[in-house]
Parts: structure tokens; sequence; C-alpha cells
């Protein structure tokens, strides 16, 4: 399993981001972040002669992360986590779903996603401004694109774990997962009873359920 992911992982990336790249191009080679950065010297990038091969490795992907409520484990990789994505215009997603566990309903406002799946049957699809439904299930090694901006979904439908890749045209998506913008933000009681038919119980429900936890 692990030599395919290893073999396909570049390619994915490199299609994204040849194809579809929509963060400003770069004017440089590269730009890894200084941690040292003085705002005052204006120079955020490190010095090239300082850069090393291992600036542009990264090797947290290579087991599952902590699994939610939903039975999905997502390790996210930006330039926050793998600083050589800095000013590329690309970032990328390690998924990975119990039997039955879902990656709900959400979009990436400034990003296409491209999903490559690993091993396992995803049904994944998304809905376009029409309200249309392209969806089906994914096998091992196929690969779906989903256009940015889009409510988009995933759900593992086999007997056993699945595992997903995804690639972004950004170093920044963003992620917006619909029920926690609806139930899990300050949004008003009265307009969310009048736009979904729920009672106001229904929806303090639904509040508990997705608001963000206080630590």
């Amino acid at each position: 399993m692990y030599p395919k992911f290893a073999f396909l992982l570049p390619l994915c990336c490199l299609f994204a981001l040849r194809t579809w790249a929509s963060d400003p191009d770069p004017v440089q080679d590269f730009c890894i972040p200084n941690t040292n950065f003085d705002a005052s010297a204006r120079v955020p990038c490190k010095n090239p002669r300082l850069v090393t091969p291992d600036d542009f490795v990264f090797s947290g992907i290579k087991s599952p992360g902590n699994f939610s409520d939903t039975g999905l484990s997502a390790i996210p990789v930006n330039p926050t986590t793998f600083p050589g994505l800095n000013t590329l215009g690309m970032s990328f997603v390690r998924a990975d779903f119990r039997p039955g566990g879902i990656n709900p309903p959400h979009f990436h406002p400034r990003a296409t996603e491209t999903v490559y799946v690993i091993l396992g049957k995803v049904y994944a699809g998304f809905v376009d401004s029409t309200n249309r439904v392209f969806a089906k299930v994914l096998e091992q090694g196929d690969v779906m694109v989903f256009p940015r901006g889009l409510v988009h979904f995933q759900m593992n439908v086999g007997k056993s774990p699945a595992t997903v890749f995804g690639c972004f045209n950004s170093q920044n998506p963003g992620t917006q997962k619909i029920p926690n913008v609806i139930f899990g933000s300050g949004i008003n009681d009265e307009l969310l009873e009048k736009a979904f038919g729920l009672s106001l119980r229904q929806i303090s429900r639904m509040r508990r359920r997705f608001l963000p936890r206080k630590a």
C-alpha cells in the first residue's frame, strides 16, 4: 500500500500545482520561513544558503492521526507544519476513515481539491450550484476532483478502514464544515428555526453538539 502512496503523492500534487494553481505566482525558487524573522528587516525567508534538503521533506503522514466522533482522522499539511510548501500554492491532507466513518459536507473557499483513494471504498461527491449531486463509490486507485468552493463529502462504505490523500491548489485552502458553520456559530436561533423548520429545542440540541468546546 505505502509504496503506491509514495509514488502517486508527488504526481497528484504536481497535477494540482501545474493545472489549477490559484495562489499568487512565486517570485523565487522557494521561501522557507525564517523562524528568527525580524519584521523590521523585511526578510521573511531563510537565507537560501542555509536551506537544506530536510526543509523539503515531510514525514508526518506515515500513519493515521487521532480519530473524531465521526470516524475520521485528518492530518492537514500546509506551510505551518511543512515550511517547504510556503509560497508554492499548494497543500495536502491524509484522511483515514473507520468503517462507516464520514467527512461531513464541507467546502474549501480558496481551493480545488483532488482526492486519491489509497485504500478501501469511499462514497464521495460534491453538489453544484443547481443542487445537483455528483457522487459515486471510489475504489483503490481512483481519483476524483472537487471544484473550488463547492460542498463535498466522503464516507467509508467498505467493511475495513479506508485512506485517501487530498491535494489542494492553495497553501491555505480554508475549510468550512456545514454542520459546524450552521450550528456551531452565533447565527440567530429564530433565523435557523425559520430556515430549517426546527424547533428551538432541536436547535439547542444541535448547538450543544457543534459549538466549540471550551478548554
